[in-house]
């Protein structure tokens, strides 16, 4: 397809209309969710994986833990190739993504694959496209990378020129198709669109499809080193009824259709894999302040994996703090986990147009609101050039992305008190009871022209180093007496001596 402009006015005024008559403030999300849409990013041509339930937290919303019980935290960004196909398919991905993702502290990546090349005819996998996964699987251990699997699909899929899910399992019933080439997500509201949703939520065929190529996915992957997690389907979305607004219609849609897909696929996987995480998405409509209408999913290792986008600034608009819309994002995110007991990672955020004034104060309200709540978050997008991309061509942070760089504890063998870095004076604090078993604790320290100092209190507290020279990237481990209050202070070094 040619390449879209990156403008999402037209989006914006939709998403907002159509809440409004549902009486609701518009807050956030609405954004290309395809490569062109998102004005297609110019790219370069082990980790323990968690085993066991979360661990309970302050906030009412669990930690993601680890197979020892650790309390995890992600830190990293999607990974992408959504321009290649068939034989070509992710050969934008390189093992240099891996490599400097860790080079700047990052643990996680979000590899988005698509249904389409896995399964391009109904029952013919592509066993050259599983072997490209399992490559890029490989890369990601070998730097010390958890990986998300990701069931990609934007706009449902190639029937209507985008990824995702297959054309032979896209039915439409002779509904009208318009394109919209400036505005990715009215398509969604595409009769022949939301029939496809609709067919692929209740036939029993296509029900059964999407099943066996889960089962699949598990069977091959459940057992690689760098695999965390499947997230099921990316930014789902479905079908309005007349007279119905988008927020009912999402709510709606979440509990009568999501649900139980998710619950089909839950049991497909536990049949191959039965301890990777599974990751749950909302409708999109989460995004504008509308707590999702999702159901319990039956499973002891699910986690809540909304994205965290803001119609405003995606439409071309600097943000503005006094609008209140991470608060309302914050509120509307956290019901559902606090009900029913699920850790967060946010499987998407990040602005298109990150050189406005405001932008790097964007940057630290939405790390610090993530940091409240979430065990991590993936941002959109690790590649290197323009648009969306976290990295210039020659691998520099992009500004302001490089303030995403900071202190954090990939896991913390305790339960965790206090955990906030301040990006005013570049400390990182972090509070926790050591659990009753001997456990290490990690922290992730960025490349910095300053370097760190770590300092480390607590009955029997230490690290294995007390500072990171200037220009590493550095783990540091903290081993305490059990059952002891650690606390850790990390701040900026001295610099380089002369």
């Amino acid at each position: 397809m040619a390449p879209r402009r990156a403008h999402r006015l037209a989006p914006a005024v939709l998403l907002a209309a159509a809440l409004l008559c549902g009486a609701l403030t518009p807050t956030a999300e609405a954004r290309p969710t395809d490569t062109q849409a998102r004005g297609r990013p110019v790219t370069d041509a082990g980790p323990a994986t968690a085993r066991t339930a979360p661990a309970p937290s302050a906030t009412g919303i669990p930690r993601l833990t680890d197979r020892r019980g650790r309390a995890l935290t992600l830190r990293g960004w999607n990974v992408e190739d959504k321009v290649h196909q068939g034989d070509e398919a992710l050969s934008a991905i390189t093992e240099r993504h891996f490599k400097d993702l860790r080079a700047q502290g990052f643990n996680f990546a979000r590899l988005l694959v698509f249904w389409d090349d896995l399964e391009p005819r109904r029952g013919h996998y592509s066993t050259s496209y599983l072997r490209k996964i399992r490559r890029v699987l490989d890369w990601a251990h070998r730097h010390g990378i958890h990986v998300v699997l990701d069931a990609h699909q934007d706009v449902f899929g190639p029937a209507f020129g985008h990824r995702g899910i297959p054309r032979w399992a896209t039915r439409t019933d002779g509904l009208p198709f318009t394109p919209h080439p400036d505005d990715w997500f009215a398509e969604y509201f595409e009769p022949a669109v939301q029939r496809a949703f609709t067919h692929l939520y209740e036939d029993k065929d296509l029900r059964a499809a999407q099943a066996r190529m889960w089962r699949l996915l598990a069977d091959r992957f459940g057992g690689h080193p760098a695999v965390l997690g499947y997230d099921l389907i990316n930014e789902p979305m479905g079908e309005l009824r007349p007279g119905e607004d988008l927020a009912t219609a999402a709510r709606r849609i979440e509990a009568t259709q999501l649900t139980p897909l998710y619950r089909r696929l839950a049991e497909a996987v536990r049949s191959r894999d039965r301890s990777t995480w599974l990751f749950v998405e909302p409708t999109p409509i989460v995004g504008e302040g509308v707590p999702t209408g999702l159901g319990r999913v039956d499973d002891e290792r699910v986690v809540y994996a909304p994205h965290f986008y803001n119609t405003a600034m995606e439409a071309g608009a600097d943000y503005d703090p006094a609008a209140g819309w991470i608060e309302a994002y914050e509120r509307a995110v956290t019901a559902y986990p606090r009900r029913y007991g699920l850790p967060v990672v946010v499987g998407e955020w990040g602005p298109l147009n990150s050189g406005l004034p405001n932008m790097p104060r964007f940057y630290d309200d939405a790390l610090a609101s993530l940091n409240r709540y979430s065990s991590g978050w993936a941002g959109y997008v690790w590649c290197y050039g323009g648009g969306y991309c976290a990295l210039d061509r020659e691998g520099r942070f992009r500004p302001p992305k490089e303030r995403t760089a900071t202190p954090y504890a990939p896991a913390v063998a305790g339960a965790v008190r206090h955990d906030a870095y301040d990006p005013v004076t570049g400390t990182y604090r972090l509070t926790y009871r050591a659990t009753g078993r001997p456990g290490t604790t990690e922290l992730s320290l960025p490349p910095t022209a300053r370097g760190w100092r770590v300092e480390i209190s607590g009955r029997g507290a230490g690290a294995d180093a007390d500072g990171v020279p200037p220009g590493e990237a550095s783990r540091v481990r903290v081993r305490a007496e059990r059952r002891t209050v650690v606390e850790v202070r990390v701040t900026p070094g001295p610099g380089r001596r002369p």
